[in-house]
């Protein structure tokens, strides 16, 4: 067998080394992609440079301020890539050598970098998704570069009948491939990454941001608002377990300082307010319990929380609705609508706020920041619209929200629920166990005034019902059974304030809202 030109191996080396750094930068674009799709979070490149930052000594950090000023961070990241380089060019080289050495390089950069993203403060369960993504498509690069560069060499190594033209087109084919993959790569890549900063400012704006105090504060939470049972639903739903469930494929990304509230259509006079604006009026506090239309029977898609707000009625009022109006459009900067009673807008008794603020602290992004409507006793789908903008004066014989074409009824006032919490379905019990059965129920802008208990055959109960804050929120409740032998089915129902009893009949979500009993079954022994 011809031994290869050693004349060759210095090209080897260089295109390996460039299939090195081309797979990094391949790592970069999908953990950089996932990054963005995760709302910012989870960036490997952000993240070890914070950790850079945190752990470098002082003598190091003031010595990079002395040379490089206010642009210190950008001389940092400079650095961080020349050295990224430096070593993904010779991970390329070993993998070309002696693999699979050049993937570890790659798997252990990796996790350094997913010890920097988890450890971060304030990180979340799927941070560090992107950085593994990232590192299972750096080694796929790089293992499929080099599969060409190998065909390449072997055509160039051996001479053979025909091998300037084999050579000729294996050159091209990994010329071709490299240059396409570094292509996508950085183009993707830098697109995610202004994506994700941009993202990253608006968070960094969020946090910046102080509520005023209300001018109306919410009743206080009474200490019989709360049940000591294990399992059973806070009372107060905190911000990171609220549900979410909204058109948005990627949280808005929105400076106060840029948003603004339209209001106009069949009015009067239009009017537009600011973020500066909204803070500066007479802010009121109130406590209400939200809830999806999508929500089945004993589902989780509900929350109860405290909203800082604006009511809607009073900036209706100042653009002054004409006659024959009857709905409100509301329109999110996502595009998104959702139409409103004006009638229900317009109740005193309704507490239908333009919101700012959540549990104590500016709206949480994913949540509505700066702004979206909170209004009682309507489902989410008419009312609750997220990053606001518009609210339109119009009329339901004129305009549609997002669902109400997509079949869901026009109208959604929230029906007469209830829920078990604990024990779960399927439970097993010891025979003279005190069996507490406990959950939530609600019916916001009514108020629920009875919960019932049914066990096996056995007659409704009354359960004891904890106090609550106002009729807009939800209540918990608790029936303490003694369990007995058997398997029991366990159903609960409500009863409203104004005396109606939560029916029977199974109903799916659409269109209006699922209505039925929550039953689990328990088996004692």
């Amino acid at each position: 067998m011809t031994e290869p030109d050693p004349r060759l191996l210095p090209h080897r080396r260089w295109a390996a080394a460039l299939v090195g750094v081309i797979a990094m930068l391949a790592f970069l674009a999908v953990a950089e992609l996932g990054a963005l799709l995760l709302g910012g979070a989870g960036s490997p490149l952000v993240a070890v440079g914070s950790a850079v930052i945190d752990l470098a000594p002082r003598g190091a950090k003031d010595l990079m301020v002395s040379l490089f000023g206010t642009g210190d961070k950008v001389a940092l990241f400079a650095l961080m890539t020349v050295l990224l380089v430096v070593i993904t060019a010779g991970a390329g080289v070993l993998e070309r050598r002696r693999p699979p050495f050049g993937a570890l390089v790659f798997a252990a950069g990796g996790v350094l970098a997913l010890l920097a993203v988890t450890t971060r403060s304030g990180s979340g369960t799927f941070d560090g998704a992107p950085t593994v993504l990232g590192v299972a498509a750096s080694i796929i690069v790089l293992r499929l570069l080099l599969q060409r560069l190998r065909r390449w060499e072997d055509t160039r190594a051996v001479p053979t009948v025909g091998a300037d033209r084999a050579d000729g087109v294996q050159r091209r084919s990994f010329i071709g491939w490299a240059v396409t993959t570094a292509a996508v790569a950085a183009l993707v890549g830098s697109a995610s990454r202004l994506g994700s900063a941009s993202l990253q400012a608006a968070a960094a704006v969020r946090r910046a941001v102080r509520l005023p105090a209300p001018a109306s504060t919410a009743e206080p939470v009474p200490s019989g608002a709360s049940l000591d049972v294990t399992g059973i639903t806070p009372y107060v739903t905190p911000n990171a377990d609220f549900y979410r469930i909204d058109t948005a494929l990627r949280v808005p990304s929105i400076d106060p300082a840029d948003w603004s509230l339209r209001i106009h259509g069949e009015v009067e006079e239009t009017v537009e307010i600011t973020w500066a604006e909204l803070l500066a009026l007479p802010l009121e506090e109130h406590m209400a319990t939200l809830s999806c239309v999508s929500n089945e029977v004993g589902g989780d898609l509900i929350g109860n929380a405290l909203w800082l707000g604006y009511p809607i009625r009073s900036l209706l009022a100042r653009a002054r609705p004409k006659s024959g109006a009857d709905m409100v459009l509301s329109r999110s900067i996502d595009g998104f609508t959702a139409g409103t009673p004006l009638d229900v807008l317009q109740d005193d008794d309704t507490q239908a706020l333009v919101a700012v603020g959540m549990n104590g602290t500016p709206l949480p992004a994913e949540h509505g920041f700066p702004a979206r409507l909170v209004v009682p006793g309507l489902f989410g789908y008419v009312s609750a619209t997220k990053w606001v903008t518009e609210l339109e004066v119009t009329r339901f014989a004129k305009a549609q929200g997002y669902w109400t074409p997509r079949g869901w009824s026009e109208r959604g006032p929230v029906k007469l629920e209830s829920r078990i919490d604990t024990p779960s379905d399927g439970t097993s019990v010891r025979v003279g166990d005190r069996v507490p059965i406990a959950g939530v129920a609600w019916q916001p802008h009514v108020g629920v005034k009875a919960v019932q208990v049914k066990v096996g055959s056995a007659g409704w109960q009354d359960a004891e019902l904890a106090d609550s804050v106002s009729a807009d929120t939800w209540r918990q409740w608790v029936y303490r059974w003694t369990a007995v032998a058997g398997q029991h089915e366990v159903q609960v129902r409500a009863v409203s304030a104004d005396g109606e009893v939560q029916t029977s009949v199974q109903r799916p979500p659409a269109p209006n809202g699922a209505t039925g009993w929550h039953g689990v079954t328990i088996s004692a022994s």
